[in-house]
C-alpha cells in the first residue's frame, strides 16, 4: 500500500475510533485514553507500524488528545462551580513529578513491556468498573501530608504509563475519599490537564523510529486531529444517551469488556 493509501486507511480507522471513544466518554464518564490506547495499538499495528516503540506512539497520541478534551471539560465544569481547586492545587506538584517520571520510564521501555503494564493496570480499572460500589470508602477526606506526597506522583506516573487522563484513577480515588461523584469527575478533568501537558512535552521531543505519516516526536498529528474532531461531535451523543438510560449496568459491561481487551494485550506482550 502506498503512502496515500496508508493515510486514507488510517484516517478511516481513526474516525471510527474517535467516534467510539467520544460516545463512551459521554455515556459512561470514562476517560478517552482507556479506549484510545488499545484502539490505536490495534489500528497502527494493522497498518504496519508494529515496531518496538508502538506503545509509545499510542500513549503519546492519546495524551495529546487529553489536553484538549480535559481543558474543555474543566472549563465546562468550572462554570457550574464543580471543580475543587483546593484539591487540584494541592495534588498538582506531585502529579507533575509523576508524569515526568512516567515519560522517562515509557521512553526507556520496549512496546511489549508497556503492553504488559497497560494490561495489568487496565484489568484493575476494569475490575473496579465492573465490581466497585459507590459506598466504598478509604477515608472521609482527601489525604494530606505524607500520604498525598506518595499518592500524587503515583497517580501521575501510572496515568502516563497507560496514556490516560485523570478519570480512570482520579475519580475512583476521590470517591473512595468521600468526594461527591460530580465534584470528583470535574476535578479529575483538571488532573488530566496536569498529567497530559508535561507528558506530551516530553513525548514531542522523543521520536519513534517506525511511525505513521505526520508524526511529531511520538505524537501522530493525524490521529490527534481526527480524534479531537470526532469526540467533540459524539461525546454529546453519549451524554444524551446517559440521560435516557441507566449507565451503571453499561459501565459494568464496559468494565468486563476492558478486562478482555487488557488480557488480550497481556497475551500479545507474552508472545502467545
Amino acid at each position: 500500500m502506498d503512502d496515500m493509501g496508508l493515510l486514507a486507511a488510517m484516517v478511516a480507522l481513526i474516525l471510527v475510533i474517535g467516534a467510539f471513544a467520544g460516545v463512551l466518554a459521554g455515556l459512561l464518564g470514562v476517560g478517552g485514553g482507556i479506549v484510545l490506547v488499545p484502539a490505536f495499538f490495534y489500528a497502527f499495528g494493522v497498518l504496519g507500524y508494529d515496531g518496538p516503540q508502538l506503545m509509545q506512539l499510542c500513549l503519546a497520541t492519546s495524551l495529546a488528545t487529553i489536553i484538549v478534551t480535559s481543558v474543555r471539560s474543566v472549563l465546562a465544569h468550572n462554570k457550574k462551580g464543580a471543580v475543587d481547586w483546593a484539591i487540584l492545587q494541592g495534588w498538582a506538584p506531585g502529579i507533575v513529578v509523576g508524569a515526568v517520571l512516567g515519560v522517562l520510564t515509557a521512553t526507556a521501555l520496549r512496546s511489549d513491556a508497556l503492553q504488559a503494564i497497560f494490561g495489568i493496570l487496565a484489568v484493575v480499572v476494569g475490575l473496579y468498573m465492573a465490581l466497585g460500589k459507590s459506598s466504598w470508602r478509604l477515608g472521609e477526606a482527601m489525604p494530606h501530608g505524607i500520604l498525598r506526597v506518595v499518592l500524587s506522583p503515583v497517580l501521575g506516573f501510572l496515568s502516563v504509563l497507560m496514556g490516560i487522563g485523570g478519570g480512570s484513577f482520579g475519580v475512583p480515588m476521590m470517591s473512595l475519599y468521600n468526594v461527591p461523584i460530580h465534584r470528583a469527575v470535574a476535578t479529575a478533568a483538571g488532573f488530566g490537564v496536569i498529567i497530559a501537558v508535561p507528558a506530551v512535552i516530553g513525548f514531542l521531543i522523543t521520536p519513534v523510529e517506525i511511525a505513521p505519516p505526520l508524526t511529531l516526536g511520538s505524537v501522530n498529528l493525524v490521529a490527534f486531529a481526527l480524534v479531537i474532531a470526532m469526540t467533540l461531535i459524539t461525546a454529546p451523543w453519549g451524554a444524551a444517551l446517559a440521560h435516557r438510560m441507566d449507565p451503571k449496568p453499561l459501565k459494568r459491561v464496559f468494565g468486563a469488556f476492558l478486562i478482555l481487551v487488557a488480557l488480550n494485550m497481556l497475551r500479545k506482550a507474552a508472545g502467545w
